[in-house]
């Protein structure tokens, strides 16, 4: 058994697919599928069902996972360490965010961190919380920005620092009926087509939950997983959108609307519970900008 066989396991766990595996480890799906079958034999277990359509994993697919991913992340520890002995600062820091992350500048602080810290390679990428938290738990993510319902607080098993609390608005154009109200209730956004995050993510348990609360039933007609997907719709006044008050730019071409019993949200900083030494000199520097 070698780290090679591991890290191509995982990857075809992930990916639950061959080829797609092959290709994000760089290398030709024989020589992939040659090393796992290696690595079921040592093992003595067949860690994945093949058909001709898809890739599932076996019972003792499901067990190999945790371990694999610590085994991996102990040894990324160990290059960093050796890496941080020779006085220079390298290894990867990968970095997820949600769409929405306007508490801070992100990209301004991965920056000014390369420019401190040139060795080390940045991968930075942006997804829903629910998948972000997920690449955490498993060791795929050093360090991540997700946002929450309140209610959903005690879903981060992880280490986390919280960024912001703040009401969500509704987002309108300038044609829209409602682009001159001052405020807007719940009830009166149910009447109007809404685009909202896909159903089942925390951004849209934000909503559902100040409606079901509020006792109304609203209507989604369209389903995003990005926020410029949302303000694009929002912009051809072909529904309402729904946003945290720190999206509204100055100069913006949309109007936002303050809502009577906003929904809120919170966006946390969350890592994992073993970092890397880079990961602990970006959360630091994410603190401190003057570092």
């Amino acid at each position: 058994m070698n780290l090679k066989q591991i890290r191509f396991a995982l990857a075809v766990a992930h990916e639950q697919n061959f080829t797609r595996a092959a290709l994000r480890c760089h290398t030709v799906q024989s020589a992939l599928s040659h090393q796992i079958a290696k690595l079921e034999e040592e093992l003595g277990s067949t860690l994945f069902e093949r058909t001709s359509r898809q890739v599932k994993l076996t019972a003792a697919g499901r067990a190999f996972l945790a371990p694999a991913e610590k085994l991996l992340a102990a040894q990324a520890e160990l290059l960093d360490t050796m890496e941080a002995l020779k006085g220079e600062l390298s290894g990867t820091l990968t970095v997820g965010t949600i769409s929405t992350l306007n508490a801070i500048d992100v990209v301004g602080q991965l920056a000014r961190f390369t420019q401190r810290y040139p060795l080390v390679n940045i991968r930075l990428y942006v997804g829903m919380s629910e998948k972000i938290l997920e690449d955490v738990q498993q060791s795929r993510t050093d360090v991540a920005f997700v946002g929450l319902w309140p209610g959903d607080k005690s879903i981060i098993k992880l280490k986390h620092r919280q960024l912001c609390d703040e009401p969500l608005v509704a987002l309108v154009s300038q044609q829209h009926a409602y682009a001159k109200s001052e405020t807007v209730s719940l009830s009166e956004l149910a009447q109007v087509p809404l685009v909202d995050f896909y159903a089942g993510s925390g951004a849209r348990r934000q909503t559902d939950n100040a409606f079901k609360e509020a006792g109304v039933t609203r209507h989604v007609s369209f389903e995003i997983d990005h926020i410029e997907w949302l303000e694009n719709i929002v912009r051809r006044s072909l529904a309402v959108g729904i946003v945290p008050l720190s999206r509204i730019q100055p100069g913006s071409d949309l109007i936002s609307i303050p809502i009577d019993n906003a929904p809120r949200r919170q966006v946390f900083c969350v890592w994992q519970t073993t970092l890397s030494q880079a990961a602990q000199r970006f959360l630091a520097f994410s603190e401190d900008d003057r570092l």
